[in-house]
């Protein structure tokens, strides 16, 4: 009896997988997709029904579809593992269980079968499915580039300080440190840790999501940091004993995302200022920047007014939550650089995006570029700056010899409408510009996106490096972009160093909107912008959904990269959290190797009739998707981000995540591997490799590269030679930062440091944590 309730269960499961193939089927070819569903779905019905008779025969004709569905997937997409894995391990999975001899002796007339009936029986139900999984698991792929050998680095400069977030003024997060080399990075352990106290529930008034993203500094023998709350930590760097802590009590009304992505040290000149000559600059998110003595922790009240400064000032009008900072001040001489963050897609009337350089001595401002301006050149304090320009809210770079600071820049507000723009305002959005340091000029400017519709402003801070070129060397910049394009440029001029070629991307039908023609395009190992996505490359856990998958692309509208937004849904890819974010990349000076981690999660999203959407200027959230009012704008958006199926299971295929480096001497791919794993997020834990992630790499001259960033609670060593993982490290929370090391002054070990305390937005684990890993002590 039991086995007879087996036999109904797994023909009930074949008949209602079949009804679902066969309505989905036909729904699919419909749209124009393909033919496969509908017969595979009308013999799993025909199984089903010959199962509940009990004839063999509906064994028979599932074991002839398990043989069929390899066939066709083996033609669609080859031997990719991960895209094979979901058209076949399950109707595999079934086909085992239909074949078990106590499933085979419900069936009619099977305890009577003639010996070879019996060999065929176990050859097709057992062995079959058998080999198809075998067959996956021995052609899993990586997408992995074999690799070169390792050139010696150069081993100089100074291992024991990392002075800014991005260790050289350039952003290069290059150590010249090498304890820790490929042969014994695999005896790193943890040797300290710290929490800061900053974590939501200590909070409990805030609705503010919680990100920890703070790279801390090091000079001297102290580490300084700040929390998501912008509280400014001081550590001693061998114990992690904390020396000064500064609380500027911020008012976070309004902000959605509390982040501090690092603080900035600052050293007057002998005599310039007689308190606080070494002191620490950190702005906040309720828009106020604050100098602190490095030794005390005290403000220093030569800066402003009791230490601090607004940053409002000469904005007009901010809703609460409208402007604040996320990124460090940045120094060149004795100006401190700042942007900040204007919050996307609220209205049309928000404030500017303005930089601004001010004396980091006192506090007043020496110079102001407005994107916006009719002439951006520079201003003064009296000046009301243009609202709704440009922003710059990530990480800027410095040229100390040649006086300039580089910008990436974001787009005017709100982001997926741009009808109302005016050519000033685009001229400068979604590109990196060269500001002279000393008065705030423009030098020149490179536009990575042109009327940018997508959110694809420049979220990655500049990186500088010498590249040899021929019988001499040329200063250069590497500005990575969400799109995936990674353009190199002379940074004294702007001028590209890799060829720049044009990409015609289709127009939209929205009234009132403009489009651009082309778009700058890059090919090679310098562009990790994917191909247009097609219906095969549609994923899931099952046919079931990959089938729904299959029939959402069909249904959205999506023409490749740089599909317009319109009314109806739109398949966004790369997403608006982009390709690459604000971790940026490495470069590994000695080697002229750049180091990438990338993210591949595309999202769906339209415009909304202004009639049609929701009343008031707030963001209202709506199942998985959320609106913004674009208030002014004759439309609102929603998006929904990432494109899932029905399980909430992504619809593109893994690796969602990879690691890459790149030759810059030839601008080739050396290799690539998948970034992180699924574990701490997949039901049972499954770990599927590759993942979503935020936050930096950090290579050394010992031929590694550290990296967290993923969904998964782990700071990784990878060899940067061959791409292999050599250690990995379980952090107490997310891991959404990116890691500095330096080699301590007091005991002469190499320290590996990173904030683990998560993403919200990502749904890692929250914490405080800052952890330090090194080698056991000889």
């Amino acid at each position: 009896m039991l086995g007879r309730m087996q036999l109904w269960l797994v023909a009930l499961v074949i008949g209602a997988a079949g009804l679902w193939l066969t309505i989905g089927g036909a729904w699919l070819i419909g749209l124009g997709g393909t033919l496969a569903y509908l017969p595979a779905g009308l013999a799993c019905i025909a199984s089903a029904v010959l199962l509940m008779r009990r004839s063999k025969i509906g064994a028979m004709l599932y074991f002839a579809l398990l043989i069929a569905l390899a066939v066709w997937a083996w033609a669609e997409v080859g031997a990719d593992f991960w895209l094979l894995l979901p058209r076949l391990v399950g109707p595999c999975v079934l086909g085992l269980w239909l074949a078990t001899p106590w499933m085979w002796r419900q069936l009619d007339g099977s305890e009577a079968q003639a010996p070879v009936a019996t060999g065929l029986r176990v050859v097709a139900g057992v062995a079959l499915p058998l080999l198809i999984v075998a067959a996956l698991l021995a052609t899993r792929s990586d997408d992995a580039v074999p690799s070169a050998p390792l050139a010696q680095a150069a081993i100089g400069g100074d291992v024991h300080d990392w002075p800014v977030v991005g260790r050289s003024a350039g952003g290069t997060r290059y150590s010249p440190a090498a304890q820790i080399t490929s042969e014994n990075v695999a005896q790193l352990e943890p040797v300290w840790s710290y929490r800061t106290g900053d974590l939501p529930e200590n909070f409990p008034n805030s609705r503010s999501a919680q990100m920890f993203e703070a790279t801390p500094i090091k000079v001297g023998d102290t580490l300084y940091l700040c929390s998501p709350r912008n509280i400014v930590i001081a550590l001693d760097a061998a114990t992690g004993r904390e020396r000064w802590r500064h609380d500027p009590r911020v008012d976070s009304t309004g902000v959605p995302m509390l982040i501090c992505r690092g603080v900035t040290y600052y050293e007057a000149a002998a005599g310039a200022a007689e308190s606080c000559p070494r002191r620490i600059l950190v702005a906040t998110v309720d828009a106020r920047m604050i100098a602190l003595d490095a030794g005390t922790g005290k403000r220093c009240p030569s800066f402003g007014e009791n230490g601090e400064i607004s940053l409002r000032t000469g904005l007009g009008d901010i809703p609460a939550g409208y402007y604040y900072v996320t990124s460090p001040p940045t120094m060149i001489g004795n100006v401190a650089v700042v942007g900040g963050l204007v919050l996307d897609n609220m209205a049309i009337d928000e404030p500017s995006g303005v930089v601004r350089g001010f004396d980091a001595i006192t506090g007043r401002l020496l110079w102001a570029w407005d994107a916006g301006a009719v002439e951006a050149k520079g201003g003064n304090a009296a000046q009301q700056f243009v609202r709704g320009s440009p922003n710059a809210w990530s990480l800027f770079s410095v040229d100390p010899a040649l006086g300039l600071v580089y910008i990436p820049t974001g787009n005017s507000t709100p982001d997926h409408f741009g009808g109302h723009r005016n050519a000033l305002i685009d001229r400068y959005s979604a590109a990196v510009v060269a500001l002279d340091g000393t008065n705030g000029r423009l030098r020149w400017a490179f536009q990575t996106v042109r009327h940018d519709l997508w959110d694809y402003d420049v979220a990655s801070q500049p990186v500088l490096f010498d590249m040899p070129m021929g019988n001499t060397t040329v200063p250069a910049l590497l500005q990575p972009t969400k799109q995936g394009e990674i353009f190199l440029l002379d940074r004294r001029t702007g001028k590209p160093l890799a060829p720049v070629g044009e990409r015609a991307v289709p127009a939209g039908t929205i009234p009132g909107e403009r489009y651009a023609p082309t778009q700058p395009s890059l090919t090679g190992g310098l562009s990790f912008m994917p191909p247009p996505l097609v219906e095969a490359d549609m994923w899931g856990i099952t046919p079931i959904d990959q089938l729904w998958c299959r029939i959402q692309f069909r249904r959205l509208k999506y023409q490749g990269p740089f599909t317009p937004i319109g009314t109806e849904p739109t398949l966004v890819f790369p997403g608006n959290n982009g390709i690459v974010n604000w971790g940026s990349v490495a470069v590994d000076e000695a080697r002229q190797l750049m180091i990438v981690n990338s993210s591949y999660m595309p999202l769906v999203a339209h415009l909304i009739p202004r009639k049609k959407a929701p009343q008031g200027q707030q963001i209202v959230l709506k199942g998985n998707a959320a609106i913004s009012p674009m208030t002014g704008a004759p439309y609102a958006v929603q998006t929904e981000r990432p494109f899932t199926s029905f399980l909430g299971v992504p619809c593109n295929a893994p690796p969602w995540g990879k690691l890459s480096a790149v030759d810059l001497k030839t601008q080739k791919l050396l290799w690539q591997r998948p970034l992180g794993t699924t574990r701490d997020h997949a039901p049972l834990g499954v770990p599927v490799p590759g993942v979503f992630n935020q936050g930096g790499s950090v290579v050394t001259a010992g031929g590694v590269i550290f990296v967290a960033a993923t969904l998964d609670n782990y700071l990784r060593a990878f060899d940067l030679a061959s791409g292999k993982e050599l250690w990995k490290g379980r952090l107490p929370a997310g891991g959404q930062a990116t890691p500095m090391t330096y080699v301590s002054r007091e005991d002469g070990r190499q320290y590996v440091v990173i904030a683990s305390g998560g993403h919200q937005f990502m749904k890692t684990r929250i914490g405080d944590y800052v952890m330090a890993f090194a080698l056991p002590k000889k």
